[in-house]
């Protein structure tokens, strides 16, 4: 049996050093797996809400913006176009009073907007068929859409069907149900947010 010299106190300063790395080489690791766990950026801005500037949208102009991977069309309308709504011949419309549509409790009327905000149309651009994307056509008595019973408002090209300018749908056409409004608030009188609930403000 031999009796060298151990030196204790490099002995413990060896096992500290090993154990200190070998702690920090596991949380490292542990970092990158935990990170995996968190939703990416691109999956967070596709729920994210998205603002809007209405600021500079002229009557009878459109704005289309992205939200959750869906266009929304954000529209503003003239007083005459918001007296045509009111106008429609009973039958025209399939859901005149939006009873079948998907959209919050909060929007109302004809106009399917906010209280006080009819001049400003939010809709989801897609058409509740088969989910093209309506063109809006806002010119009345459009010939190739019913001349003068076309008051302007949405064709889906992929179908026919058409909307008026709240995106109420026509009968007859193959979509079933108005277009879809989006829950959204007003931040101020010239920026509305797309995604929050006004109620849940």
């Amino acid at each position: 049996m031999t009796t060298e010299y151990v030196n204790e106190s490099r002995r413990k300063f060896l096992l500290a050093s090993s154990s200190v790395l070998g702690g920090v080489g596991v949380v490292g690791a542990a970092i990158p797996f935990v990170a995996s766990w968190k939703p990416s950026a691109k999956a967070k801005a596709a729920g994210a809400p998205v603002s809007v500037d209405i600021s500079k949208l002229d009557y009878g102009a459109q704005i289309v913006v992205e939200w959750r991977g869906k266009p929304v069309y954000v529209i503003k309308r003239t007083k005459e176009t918001i007296a045509n709504l009111d106008s429609y011949e009973s039958g025209v419309l399939k859901d005149e009073m939006s009873e079948l549509a998907s959209q919050p409790d909060y929007v109302e009327g004809n106009s399917r907007t906010l209280a006080g905000k009819e001049e400003i149309l939010v809709i989801v651009g897609l058409c509740t068929h088969l989910g093209c994307a309506p063109m809006y056509r806002p010119d009345v008595g459009a010939k190739d859409l019913g001349g003068e019973s076309w008051l302007g408002g949405f064709f889906c090209p992929c179908h026919g069907s058409k909307f008026d300018l709240s995106g109420r749908v026509y009968a007859g056409v193959p979509a079933p149900t108005n277009l879809e409004v989006p829950p959204h608030k007003y931040e101020s009188d010239n920026v509305i947010v797309i995604g929050v609930d006004t109620e849940n403000v």
